[in-house]
């Protein structure tokens, strides 16, 4: 899949992509039916929500779990991004986030790129995400809310939110994100939340504003994401356990386009476990000059 002149000038203005129905509902149900297992898991790889049982956020699936190691080499989900770097991409994150039904708690505004500089000590905004809709998404289950062209703003300060939810994020205040709406449009388009069939495909910058409300319906809202960094961009420290910010800088090396319907070999590192190094953390900065693996 490649980008078109017109995909690359919205994109470079709005600061994300939608793509409905990007994946067919066979392909969908691929990914869909592995779920239930991973988040059944009492791992520490499964992040659930603030004094409940549903899982928030499953990690690192990409390692263990063949279809989710597919869909992490899947040429829809990484090209695009390749094209907008003009470098080859290594997965810096890779997470699928289960807004439960009644119980899927909120996510509250920031950049991706906060955290990823704050923690990671990522060079630069060279990474962005990459998301695949599991569920039918529709305005009343949670469904991602971006603020317009909010990454032309560059890297904006936050505060590290540890109390809110179940999972530390570097947040923005409310005066600015009023701030931000208002210039993107107010009531006008100052605020958009894309919404589509199980199949759907969102690229969105790493420095767009973003957030998502609480999902109060009786319709889950699973999302898988590939956060994919440029190779030359890779983290810098190791702040954060291997299974949140992956250390392995190899660049993906793409699939056919039929893979989540075709049998093709994909590594699983951590098939038969977790390793304990994926536990293992460092404040000390890496050495600069380090090149990808």
């Amino acid at each position: 899949m490649r980008l078109t002149p017109q995909q690359l000038e919205q994109f470079d203005r709005d600061g994300y992509l939608f793509f409905p129905g990007q994946f067919s509902p066979q392909e969908t149900r691929v990914l869909t039916d592995a779920v239930p297992a991973l988040y059944a898991r009492r791992e520490v790889y499964n992040v659930r929500e603030k004094g409940k049982d549903a899982v928030r956020t499953n990690f690192a699936a990409h390692l263990y779990s063949k279809p989710f190691a597919t869909l992490a080499r899947h040429p829809r989900m990484v090209q695009p991004v390749m094209d907008l770097f003009g470098e080859p991409v290594y997965m810096h994150q890779f997470k699928i986030n289960g807004k439960a039904a009644f119980d899927g708690d909120v996510w509250q505004w920031h950049q991706d790129y906060g955290t990823w500089r704050n923690d990671d000590l990522m060079p630069t905004e060279r990474a962005m995400n990459v998301a695949i809709f599991l569920d039918d998404v529709n305005a009343y289950n949670g469904p991602l809310m971006f603020i317009p062209g909010s990454h032309k703003r560059g890297v904006i300060d936050a505060q590290h939110d540890t109390t809110t939810t179940s999972y530390p994020l570097w947040t923005i205040d409310g005066a600015l994100i009023t701030q931000l709406v208002e210039r993107a449009g107010g009531k006008n388009g100052g605020i958009v939340s894309p919404t589509g069939p199980a199949g759907s495909m969102i690229l969105f910058h790493s420095c767009l504003v973003h957030a998502s409300g609480s999902n109060l319906s009786p319709w889950h809202r699973v999302s898988v994401y590939l956060s994919l960094c440029a190779v030359s961009n890779h983290i810098r420290r190791f702040k954060r356990p291997e299974y949140i910010a992956h250390r392995d800088f190899a660049p993906i090396e793409l699939l056919p386009d039929d893979c989540l319907l075709k049998d093709y070999p994909v590594a699983l590192p951590w098939k038969d476990g977790m390793p304990a190094s994926a536990l293992e953390t460092s404040s000390v900065p890496i050495d600069r000059s380090m090149q990808a693996a």
